[in-house]
């Protein structure tokens, strides 16, 4: 079977929503986009565990740092789910880890912001988690098998996350008139990160056509950042909460909200490393990489000296 035939029989898997399996033939172009896509939703999963990690210990209450404890754990979770899902395409765990350690990797841009009050926690649980479920929720029904199965068990975790964080806002704005401006702060430095979570325009983005054909992905960037607006803005509502944009209306005969433009000269700069923590991220998972080296080997060498007994 030629080239040309291979991938006019793959696309038609794909057109009959047949799952691609790992031992299935894939073009080199759908598995290297698999790669990008999945290491960065790994890489996400776990660097995103580092501002909400910082605020364990500051916590409120016992109530809340137990909530927040689990989630920092589910999200450790998820990034393995996504790392070994990655592993199906024939890289290794280690070389994506390497790669995000290189600056040849990206995470979420969202990721990139401090979380400077505990109105921030409850925020990143609504808006980011939010926001991320808008997207992964589609991905369930992505064309590659591990990927979409990892997401269900996912989603169904990240729905608990962005629920605890709006009853932990919903505490705060119903508390003092100092806890709920804490929280409409939040609101206001956070809104507009949380938009650029879903990637360049579809103008910009140079994989969404070709990963849509593909059905990696089910909507382009543009309709999930519409789709999550209209879905906010009545939850900001119920809260109390302004949402920072003038220019929020809702447009009857689109059927939709309009908002104003997003800065993306902000995020090009965060995209490219320029963003409030990016430096100081990455310096976080490169140093926990080398002192964690010592585990790995102890681990290794336990794991070849049961394969010897065994073997013996």
């Amino acid at each position: 079977m030629t080239q040309a035939e291979q991938e006019i029989r793959f696309q038609e898997k794909i057109d009959r929503e047949i799952k691609i399996e790992p031992n299935d033939w894939m073009p080199d172009e759908y598995r290297q986009t698999l790669i990008r896509q999945i290491s960065q939703h790994a890489h996400s999963e776990v660097v995103g565990m580092l501002p909400e990690g910082n605020w364990i210990t500051r916590a409120p209450n016992l109530r809340r740092k137990a909530v927040l404890l689990a989630k920092v754990q589910d999200e450790a979770g998820h990034g393995l789910y996504l790392y070994s899902a990655v592993e199906t395409l024939g890289t290794s765990r280690e070389q994506t880890i390497d790669d995000l350690h290189s600056g040849k990797a990206k995470y979420s841009s969202i990721f990139n912001y401090p979380a400077l009050t505990w109105a921030d926690i409850g925020t990143i649980g609504w808006l980011v988690d939010g926001a991320a479920i808008m997207n992964q929720v589609a991905l369930c029904r992505t064309s590659y098998g591990p990927y979409a199965r990892a997401m269900v068990k996912i989603c169904k975790e990240e729905s608990f996350h962005q629920r605890q964080g709006y009853e932990s806002l919903t505490k705060l704005c119903n508390g003092t008139p100092q806890q709920k401006a804490m929280a409409q702060d939040a609101m206001n430095r956070f809104w507009w990160p949380a938009l650029m979570m879903f990637g360049p325009s579809d103008a910009d983005s140079t994989h969404s056509d070709q990963s849509i054909k593909w059905k990696i992905k089910r909507f382009t960037n543009d309709e999930l950042r519409q789709n999550f607006v209209d879905a906010t803005v009545a939850q900001a509502e119920i809260l109390g909460l302004t949402i920072p944009d003038p220019n929020l209306k809702w447009n009857e005969a689109r059927g939709h909200y309009d908002f104003s433009e997003i800065n993306w000269d902000e995020f090009w700069q965060v995209v490219k490393g320029n963003g409030p923590c990016n430096k100081e991220r990455l310096a976080a998972r490169v140093k926990a990489k080398e002192e964690g080296a010592w585990v790995r080997e102890a681990a290794s060498a336990f794991a070849k000296k049961r394969d010897m007994k065994k073997s013996a």
